[in-house]
């Protein structure tokens, strides 16, 4: 059992090169068994690029409004309150709406698949 409070000890909130637009991402838990969870702050109209994930993500929406799209289908609107299962190999993106910023809880399953810039 691993108890982790707030977030992984020693971790400090970066940006990274696989999201369009300004976000914040706070390690909870660094890669552990095949898992890895982040708390991310999306400003208004930040979004990830589009990836998979090997196993599959759960995203807990923790405040503000955003959207959600899978390859092919349209944006979907995601907010407080909301829980969001990505299935394994699913592509798709995520991040805040144009008009607010987003935050949400990241729970990623096997490995991270990152593909190009939405569109």
């Amino acid at each position: 059992m691993r108890i982790v409070h707030g977030r992984a000890e020693g971790s400090r909130s970066e940006q990274r090169a696989t999201v369009t637009g300004e976000a914040w991402f706070d390690q909870v838990l660094p890669a552990t068994d095949g898992t890895t969870i982040a708390t991310v702050f999306f400003a208004p109209g930040a979004r990830t690029f589009w990836h998979s994930h090997e196993n599959g993500q759960i995203l807990q929406v923790l405040s503000g409004r955003g959207l959600i799209c899978t390859a092919g289908e349209e944006p979907r609107t995601i907010q407080a309150g909301d829980t969001v299962w990505v299935p394994p190999g699913e592509r798709h993106w995520h991040g805040a709406a144009p008009e607010s910023f987003m935050s949400h809880t990241a729970i990623s399953l096997g490995e991270t698949r990152w593909a190009e810039e939405v569109a």
